[in-house]
């Protein structure tokens, strides 16, 4: 089902904040994880990470790649435990379809968002995006140091004033 609001989660995992620097995210999707039981347990602990993650799509499924879950050294050696093993995403075939229809555009790719957990499942939230020029990350990085020099002008204004 296609994410067109911003979506709050309350339980989030790890949130990939490099996607938003180099994607215009133009669609979001909710994806369920194929996981073992080792992976399920890091997760609780927090101990994946999305940086270079992104999802490809062959054979009409779906799989994430690059997403790094470290095993705890409580795992058991003998389920040989591989921390970037491709994980397959639970998808509708309608939404396989549109992701498939958008990447054979030029330009489109899928990335990982986040990782949270919606009803006790580990959820991951990809996006159909289009890769950014660097006069567009510089743009938005002129953009985030105005808003903070903003910030402390007013802040500066308020305290002369009381």
């Amino acid at each position: 089902m296609a994410k067109t609001e911003k979506t709050q989660h309350t339980a989030t995992i790890t949130v990939n904040k490099k996607a938003m620097y180099d994607f215009f995210i133009e669609q979001r999707f909710e994806a369920g994880l194929a996981l073992e039981g080792w992976e399920v347990k890091s997760l609780r602990e927090g101990h994946v990470q999305l940086r270079d993650s992104y999802v490809i799509l062959k054979r009409g499924e779906a799989f994430l790649i690059g997403a790094v879950i470290t095993p705890l050294p409580t795992t058991a050696k003998a389920s040989n435990p591989d921390p970037m093993r491709t994980r397959k995403l639970l998808l509708n075939k309608s939404e396989i379809d549109k992701l498939i229809g958008a990447i054979d555009r030029k330009g489109y790719t899928v990335v990982a968002l986040s990782l949270y957990w919606k009803k006790g499942r580990a959820k991951c939230e990809i996006g159909l995006a289009k890769g950014k020029k660097e006069f567009d990350k510089r743009e938005k990085k002129k953009e985030h140091d105005w808003q903070i020099e903003k910030g402390r002008l007013l802040k500066s204004v308020n305290v002369r004033l009381k």
